[in-house]
């Protein structure tokens, strides 16, 4: 199993870039300079990787959590990064992320492959939720709350997990309890090899 060490340098954070349509000539066009840029926070990742339409093809964003220094660190790989530069993203979701599982993605026991992936963005109002984790843990990958930039206020949470169809995902987050709940066809991410 391939492993990453992560190398812990300050707070964690979730950035979502989600894709502008029409997008994917142009993420296919610069496909070498993301994977430059990625290569340089290798070690600072905690997970990573694209979403996909319904078709499973279609790329509609990617997913990166990573621990780095600070807001400011955050902010520069975010809007730094050369797809988002080039127009390829038509929004960045950045948001300070607490890893409840104390783990990476490449720890994960269930593996790289077998089994469908999501991400699932429970999107906060009011009363903070989930911030325990749930006691069957063996389908999650990531998991942890949303919070502001100085870590005090809860804004949502961010799940990875693996699950038979979206609703079994959906369910993964405590239902009423957020604005809105997305769930998002994932994949493990990293330098295809």
């Amino acid at each position: 199993m391939y492993r990453i060490a992560v190398e812990t340098v300050g707070m964690e954070f979730f950035c979502y870039h989600r894709d502008r349509p029409g997008s994917v000539a142009l993420r296919e066009e610069l496909v070498n300079e993301h994977w430059s840029y990625m290569d340089r926070y290798a070690t600072q990742m905690i997970a990573r990787g694209p979403t996909f339409a319904g078709d499973g093809h279609t790329p509609t964003g990617s997913v990166h959590i990573l621990d780095l220094p600070d807001p400011a660190a955050a902010h520069a790989f975010a809007f730094s990064e050369p797809n988002y530069q080039a127009g390829v993203y038509r929004d960045v979701l950045l948001r300070r992320w607490r890893n409840t599982l104390g783990r990476t993605m490449w720890d994960f026991p269930g593996g790289r492959s077998g089994g469908d992936r999501y991400l699932v963005l429970g999107l906060g109002t009011g009363q903070a939720a989930d911030l325990a984790v749930p006691h069957d843990r063996d389908e999650l990958i990531a998991y942890g709350p949303l919070l502001s930039d100085d870590g005090i206020t809860w804004l949502g949470t961010a799940v990875l997990v693996r699950a038979p169809d979206p609703d079994t995902a959906h369910a993964v987050l405590t239902a009423g309890r957020y604005a809105d709940i997305e769930v998002h066809n994932w994949q493990f991410g990293g330098r295809p090899s």
